[in-house]
């Protein structure tokens, strides 16, 4: 894949990054036991409404099927870059060794054939082709 087409992806990666961890931050933290792990903030209580309590309650869990899927998107993007940036890595070492230049960024985790480029601008963290996906 060209470069230019590859820093363009690495871009578009980034910007997601930043939008799912906004996201993530209006009603979530990082967890204290992963980095890589965010916890829904659970509501603190003050003794008050029972009412308001359990609306808070009911909010809190409508949040954590959200959270899980922003997760699991945010993971994704982070896998992306971390094979644009190992290709990138492996490019400047290609005169140490030739035989590991590999570049797993587009590449289908399944079958091995190269995702498109159309599918990589719709879906630039995409794992797979479309015949796999």
């Amino acid at each position: 894949m060209k470069k230019s087409f590859i820093e363009q992806m690495k871009e578009k990666l980034e910007e997601r990054k930043k939008s799912l961890e906004k996201e993530l931050k209006s009603f979530a933290q990082k967890s204290e036991v992963s980095q890589k792990d965010w916890q829904t903030l659970y509501p603190h209580f003050d003794g008050g409404n029972i009412e308001e309590e359990a609306n808070e309650v009911e909010e809190y869990e409508s949040l954590l099927p959200i959270e899980y899927t922003l997760e699991l998107r945010l993971k994704d993007v982070n896998l992306a870059l971390e094979k644009i940036n190992l290709s990138t890595k492996l490019e400047v070492n290609t005169e140490r060794s030739q035989s590991i230049k590999k570049d797993k960024y587009g590449i289908c985790e399944k079958c091995g054939r190269k995702i498109s480029k159309e599918r990589l601008k719709i879906f630039p963290e995409a794992r797979t082709c479309s015949k796999c996906k």
